[in-house]
């Protein structure tokens, strides 16, 4: 078994990407354990969290790291913040928003079995109705499938986010408006971003998924 450290907390072995799995033996959605070394590690399926995605389609820098503090928008059934926790780790944090009262009650499952993550139900428009949760953050996630989704980060940036800290963006073009191209959208989107934001890198998700650019931000205002 070969295994090599992308980023610190994130691997990949033989070829495909995992994380230590913080909480032993615990699966979030039936994916596969490795064990190795003594340690167990957790696959990372791009096909079901779109930062994996973005890693493999070769994002050079990894803003989240042991110790970060997330706020994560649309964490959903709480897949891809359960992964951002490994990275973390038990000295950090990942506030995990979430609307929909069906996806909390699995989120609020996986937020029993680890400690690092605190679910908040709560819509991501209204920073106020959980600003009293949440401090000064590292990192701002957002995967929200909203016509609004650049404003509702730039609105939580400016509210949560640390000078120098870094936004992650999964834009759904389809979400925005379904009579443009994909392309045409993403352009739009970015010149907004860049009034807040140094645009650091892009990726497009597909076969991943369709439709989509991933965004790594630098909040420098």
């Amino acid at each position: 078994m070969k295994i090599e450290e992308k980023f610190k907390g994130v691997f990949f072995i033989d070829g495909r990407i995992a994380t230590r799995n913080l909480v032993r033996d615990f699966r979030v959605h039936g994916e596969r354990l490795i064990p190795f070394e003594g340690v167990q590690y957790r696959h990372w399926d791009p096909y079901r969290s779109k930062l994996a995605a973005a890693v493999i389609k070769g994002m050079k820098s990894m803003p989240i790291k042991s110790g970060s503090r997330v706020l994560y928008l649309g964490a959903a059934a709480g897949v891809t913040p359960s992964f951002i926790a490994d990275i973390v780790g038990e000295k950090g944090i990942v506030y995990c928003v979430e609307f929909a009262p069906r996806s909390m009650r699995d989120l609020l499952y996986v937020c029993e079995k680890r400690s690092n993550m605190l679910p908040l139900l709560a819509d991501a428009r209204k920073t106020e109705s959980y600003e009293k949760d949440v401090g000064k953050v590292d990192v701002v996630y957002e995967d929200v499938a909203q016509p609004d989704q650049e404003n509702i980060m730039i609105k939580n940036a400016q509210k949560f986010l640390k000078k120098g800290g870094y936004a992650m963006l999964a834009i759904k073009s389809q979400s925005v408006d379904v009579t443009k191209q994909p392309k045409e959208i993403y352009e739009k989107l970015l010149g907004k971003l860049e009034k807040h934001f140094e645009i650091a890198e892009c990726y497009e998700l597909s076969p991943f998924d369709k439709d989509h650019l991933f965004v790594l931000m630098r909040y420098a205002l």
